[in-house]
């Protein structure tokens, strides 16, 4: 009978590694729990220069809305301030960019890790290289269309700039991923009657689910993430979740306006620690077949 190795190790050994980890997590996870209680006070509690336990205590809190907690910060931010039309804005881009960059990303990392000419390679490196670039060059370089087409301002910039920084990475990994999985299956599988196609559709992609969501999180978080891009393309009827923080934080002279920005960076934290969780095993599943040669 095979021992797991947690029961060989010496209690004090156990104890340690269970201490570290919780000190890690408690680190790691404080700064969101700490803006998470703030977020329900009021600014001269959340940011006193007093005594920082009145974050705790809310004495202001309780003295101007009558109890310990107010949702003042988020009906500020989503209500007053609209960061619900950010945050929409920042759902019609995410969502674009990741289905624009996945259709092409699957397609050519499929096609490039089957291709057995040399050009195939160079062109990975090619899109190493765009991928490297700053932002601001491939910015630059979409200026006059972008005036010309009337485009300047609107989502669809943000979108073609973003696919434009995301594509090669997404073709890298996806390719990565591609290269791992036989080619058996496919010729098995046109041997059987399949086209190229149906074989890449019905037999490869299920075998590469993992990798897909696991490139798809990655370019989730691009562009959900952004800031440079999204907050030199868009005007400020069209600014997604990020930039529209960075506006809150950039009036801290109005009263409040410090409160928007709180409540706003947890909304927009609270969804990515919920998609990560609930694709924790595929992430793991894509990560670990994209590090081992299947």
């Amino acid at each position: 009978m095979s021992t797991r190795l947690a029961d060989r190790r010496p209690p004090a050994m156990q104890a340690i590694l269970i201490g570290f980890l919780a000190l890690w997590l408690v680190i790691a996870a404080f700064p969101f729990l700490w803006t998470l209680w703030g977020s329900f006070k009021v600014e001269g509690d959340f940011f006193s220069k007093a005594d920082w336990a009145n974050a705790l205590r809310g004495p202001l809190t309780r003295a101007e809305t009558g109890g310990a907690f107010t949702g003042a910060g988020y009906h500020g931010a989503w209500i007053q301030e609209s960061f619900w039309r950010a945050a929409i804005n920042t759902l019609i881009v995410v969502v674009s960019v990741v289905t624009i960059s996945l259709t092409f990303g699957t397609l050519g990392g499929y096609a490039l890790s089957r291709s057995p000419y040399r050009y195939a390679f160079w062109l990975l490196i090619v899109a190493l290289v765009f991928r490297a670039m700053p932002p601001i060059a491939l910015i630059s370089g979409y200026l006059l269309p972008f005036y010309q087409w009337n485009l300047w301002g609107h989502l669809p910039t943000a979108i073609i700039v973003l696919v434009a920084i995301n594509q090669p990475f997404t073709l890298w990994m996806l390719t990565s991923f591609f290269r791992n999985i036989p080619k058996d299956l496919d010729e098995s599988a046109m041997v059987d009657g399949c086209s190229r196609f149906q074989a890449f559709r019905h037999v490869i992609i299920p075998v590469m689910w993992p990798g897909v969501i696991t490139t798809g999180l990655f370019s989730f978080l691009l562009a959900y993430n952004d800031f440079a891009v999204t907050a030199m393309l868009l005007d400020k009827e069209n600014q997604t979740m990020i930039p529209k923080i960075a506006f809150f934080l950039g009036t801290t002279q109005t009263k409040g306006n410090v409160m928007f920005a709180v409540a706003a960076v947890v909304s927009a934290t609270a969804p990515l620690f919920l998609l990560v969780v609930f694709f924790q095993r595929q992430i793991v599943s894509g990560l670990t077949a994209g590090a081992v040669k299947g």
